[in-house]
């Protein structure tokens, strides 16, 4: 009985702290690339994503970031977006606060405006 009460604990224990992963996702579009992260799993309404920018390799250390999400409309529901300007954290990573107002699939764009050289769009989703 103490083996079986033992066991139901443990895998409790780790059904629940799956449950609270981090979010990480790797996006890409021709030579750049962004690690986004979030410290607690992607939910409705507000969520902290912190994006990590590379392009040909080399950290983007100095450029204006924009986050933006949105859902397409569909029948009966209208499109939905969120923008926001990412704060600079230093050695290539930014940091967003995105509202997302419902569960489902919404697509999520980077724009990066370096000082100096092309801008660029990193196009990936997100699944709430």
């Amino acid at each position: 009985m103490k083996m079986f009460t033992k066991i139901f604990l443990a895998l409790l224990l780790g059904a629940g702290l799956a449950q609270a992963a981090a979010f990480s996702k790797d996006a890409k579009f021709r030579n750049a690339t962004a690690h986004i992260t979030a410290e607690k799993p992607l939910t409705k309404g507000s969520n902290v994503l912190v994006v990590k920018l590379k392009k040909s390799g080399k950290i983007i250390t100095d450029a204006q970031v924009i986050l933006k999400s949105f859902m397409p409309a569909m029948p009966g529901m209208p499109a939905m977006s969120s923008k926001v300007k990412a704060k600079n954290l230093g050695n290539g990573e930014y940091e967003g606060k995105l509202n997302l107002p419902m569960s489902g699939t919404w697509q999520l764009h980077i724009l990066i405006t370096p000082k100096q050289g092309k801008r660029s769009r990193i196009k990936t989703i997100l699944n709430i």
